[in-house]
């Protein structure tokens, strides 16, 4: 099993495939199954915005005064909603599945909008069920 979600970050999933994919890279020679990264919609939630479009996760290893940060991109020193300076990655379920492909998976996981069984906002089970 591997996490979608975290091979992007680190050490990207543009890296792996020009590596051979994750197989290669881990000598790992039988089936492998990628999550979609929907996962971290619940654990990393105070880092993330949910939007119709996909979701925006601040880089968690990023620090909040910048440092970590990418110079290519041009939205790494804009505030996000939480006024820090931490890289973003918008996540829609199209960039999960290229992700899977890149890393070589064998079972890809759809992205999926999950919500925390501990959510006591019945809205925000119907939009997640809809969407």
């Amino acid at each position: 099993l591997a996490n979608t979600y975290h091979m992007a970050l680190q050490p990207g999933t543009e890296l792996l495939g020009d590596l051979g994919g994750l197989h290669k890279f881990m000598g790992w020679d039988r089936p492998m199954l990628t999550d979609s990264g929907g996962f971290q919609i619940v654990s990393l939630l105070k880092l993330a915005e949910i939007t119709e479009e996909g979701v925006t996760f601040e880089n968690p290893f990023d620090t909040d005064d910048g440092d970590g940060g990418d110079e290519d991109d041009e939205d790494a020193d804009k505030p996000t909603k939480k006024g820090s300076k931490r890289r973003r990655m918008l996540l829609r379920p199209e960039d999960s599945i290229r992700h899977q492909n890149l890393i070589g998976s064998d079972i890809i996981m759809a992205l999926d909008d999950v919500v925390s069984s501990v959510e006591d906002d019945d809205e925000r089970f119907t939009i997640a069920t809809y969407r």
